[in-house]
């Protein structure tokens, strides 16, 4: 993977002017939904924007939908981080911020178990506590570096008080630096909730946004990881998640369609299909296997490389459990994960904020790391887990 990663860190070729005019006109069309339905009849000729990044994206794609590995999230706001950081009795500071993430990125032979890690901007552009920059412990890691692009979630007028996501604006410009500085992929993440309906609108308005999102990204070399997540908050069953979960990925792949965004170069970041935190009845791995790869089968083309679950509140035990029983077959996919508190709840509270501790939590992350490596080869048995590591994490209405 090392002569891989290090290649896709390479300059990519120029765009022609009629790419760069092919990619212009996309973007210049109607934003609106019934405008997509209106203006593209069944018959009209679609012109496909042709990306000078295609065999590259394809690439970085399969880099990180490896055998045996998946994507550590550290994309936190610098607000959630502070989250974190309170929880260990630690001040929201840039200095502590980095102290953190330094000790996640340099923990030796992370590579063996980690693709791919999301950072969130001002990670991207910061250094190590050594003075290294953190992309490139990561690339010497043979780990891919990831951003988080979207701005977050802000309340959707109109609906059933439901949000939707920002960010679109000067996209294009943002994604074009970030691959300067070395990202490769991006992540942007919607929700839609169940007690909250969902409704039609909020459905088509995270469909959509995910849709111009993952154009743009691959117009700037960045794969881009498709996440629309199901939040778990409610009581519902777990036929009820699977019924909207079948509703709202219809959505998102219609639209990508619709903005010609090429399959073989993204990754979907779904919610596992699994009933609502709070309900009375509790679904096994082995369910929440069937009913996820049931609707992985009836609603994602082959064509997509990689699908890295997200945890959503699970706790790391139940994550790994979860992913380990969906991967006892084989699958069209790389079914994989994309954990950010899964990976690194014991390790945070291992920490501590004390410089005594790092080894030790390192050594938390790596193991935790390992065990969903094996979960994603279908090998894991769940010997030795901590009981820290059955805690769930489960936040109602939880925002990054």
């Amino acid at each position: 993977m090392a002569s891989s990663t290090a290649t896709m860190l390479k300059a990519s070729p120029v765009k022609s002017d009629w790419v760069k005019g092919q990619s212009l006109l996309l973007r210049r069309q109607p934003s609106s939904v019934s405008a997509i339905r209106s203006h593209v009849a069944p018959s009209s000729l679609t012109v496909r924007a042709a990306s000078a990044y295609a065999d590259e994206l394809v690439k970085t794609a399969k880099t990180i939908a490896s055998p045996g590995h998946g994507i550590m999230a550290m994309d936190e706001s610098n607000a959630t981080c502070g989250k974190r950081l309170a929880s260990i009795g630690l001040e929201n500071t840039e200095a502590n911020r980095q102290a953190y993430r330094t000790l996640l990125v340099s923990a030796p032979g992370l590579g063996q178990y980690i693709s791919g890690a999301i950072l969130f901007e001002e990670t991207l552009y910061q250094s190590t506590t050594d003075g290294k920059k953190m992309v490139d412990v990561l690339v010497e890691q043979n780990i891919v570096p990831g951003i988080k692009v979207d701005k977050g979630l802000v309340p959707l007028v109109g609906s059933n008080d439901e949000s939707w996501c920002q960010g679109l604006d000067g996209l294009a410009s943002h994604t074009a630096a970030y691959y300067q500085q070395g990202a490769r992929f991006a992540k942007w993440r919607t929700v839609v909730s169940i007690p909250n309906g969902p409704s039609a609108l909020a459905v088509k308005e995270a469909a959509w946004g995910l849709a111009r999102y993952a154009a743009i990204s691959q117009d700037s070399g960045l794969v881009p990881i498709v996440e629309p997540e199901i939040l778990l908050d409610g009581e519902h069953g777990i036929d009820r998640t699977y019924e909207v979960a079948e509703k709202v990925w219809a959505e998102v792949f219609f639209y990508l369609a619709q903005n010609n965004v090429m399959f073989e170069g993204i990754l979907l970041k779904p919610s596992m299909v699994t009933p609502g935190a709070e309900a009375t009845d509790r679904a096994t791995p082995e369910q929440v296997a069937s009913y996820t790869l049931k609707l992985l089968r009836n609603r994602i083309p082959p064509a997509v490389p990689g699908i890295m679950f997200l945890s959503g509140g699970q706790s790391e035990l139940e994550a790994t459990l979860n992913l380990n029983a969906m991967n006892q077959a084989p699958n069209p996919w790389h079914v994989s994960f994309s954990y950010a508190r899964a990976l690194q709840n014991t390790c945070l509270k291992t920490w501590g904020g004390r410089e005594e501790n790092v080894k030790a939590a390192q050594d938390i992350l790596l193991a935790r790391a390992k065990a969903n490596s094996l979960a994603q080869l279908g090998k894991y048995t769940g010997e030795g887990e901590s009981e820290e590591a059955k805690e769930g994490m489960f936040v109602k209405g939880y925002t990054y």
